[in-house]
């Protein structure tokens, strides 16, 4: 599947999915990726960004790398090398050495054929930030496409129990090491990322409250 170069994120509620933004910034280096990430309104664009989600607090400065070197330099030896694994492996398993990293992959690929979604074996395993990331995009466009309330709801249940089971449950831990080594780049777009995720989970399960206010809001999708 080729990759679709988004936006800067200026005025992206409306017009980009934050997503799949996130999952492209995170992509293998490639030179094409580093020419975004090198964009000069790209830093502007997250700034406005913070402000537009109202997130407490004046927005994390963002330092683009030097060159393509450097950037592709830095992703591998902070996600993809390391003895016995990277500094900051972006997987979820990795994390979360109490449960079977099988485990937690067939969980992942459960959510993702609730969509009809098959994993790939030639791309990123299936609980890489990336992959959780493109599913939750993916999730997304069909709430904001359902036919109808119900489906919507469904859907709405379906990217909140991600969130919640998934990628919330492991992004704070990879965030604090990656603060730790303090490359350029990375660590702000992960805290954006973050901060967006735990906003999108409460407005999410607001919304299921809201629509189901005598039901079951929290009756998961997946068991």
């Amino acid at each position: 599947m080729s990759e679709r170069i988004p936006p800067a994120a200026a005025t992206v509620l409306q017009q980009t999915d934050l997503y799949r933004v996130f999952a492209y910034a995170f992509g293998l280096p490639v030179p094409e990726r580093f020419a975004w990430l090198s964009r000069p309104d790209l830093g502007p664009s997250l700034a406005a960004l913070w402000d537009e989600l109202e997130w407490e607090g004046a927005a994390p400065k963002f330092t683009p790398f030097r060159s393509y070197e450097q950037y592709e330099s830095a992703y591998i030896a902070l996600f993809d090398v390391g003895v016995p694994e990277p500094p900051v492996p972006l997987i979820e398993s990795a994390h979360h050495k109490a449960v079977p990293a099988q485990q937690i992959a067939l969980d992942c690929v459960n959510f993702y054929e609730v969509l009809g979604l098959r994993h790939q074996a030639s791309s990123f395993p299936p609980d890489h930030l990336v992959t959780q990331l493109e599913f939750l995009a993916a999730v997304r466009y069909a709430r904001e496409n359902a036919p109808d309330a119900a489906q919507e709801e469904n859907l709405a249940h379906l990217e909140r129990d991600f969130l919640e089971r998934h990628l919330l449950n492991w992004l704070a831990g990879a965030l604090e090491k990656l603060e730790s080594t303090a490359p350029p780049c990375f660590p702000i777009l992960l805290r954006f990322l973050h901060t967006f995720a735990q906003q999108q989970a409460a407005a999410l399960g607001a919304q299921i409250a809201q629509a189901s206010p005598t039901g079951s809001p929290d009756e998961a999708h997946i068991t």
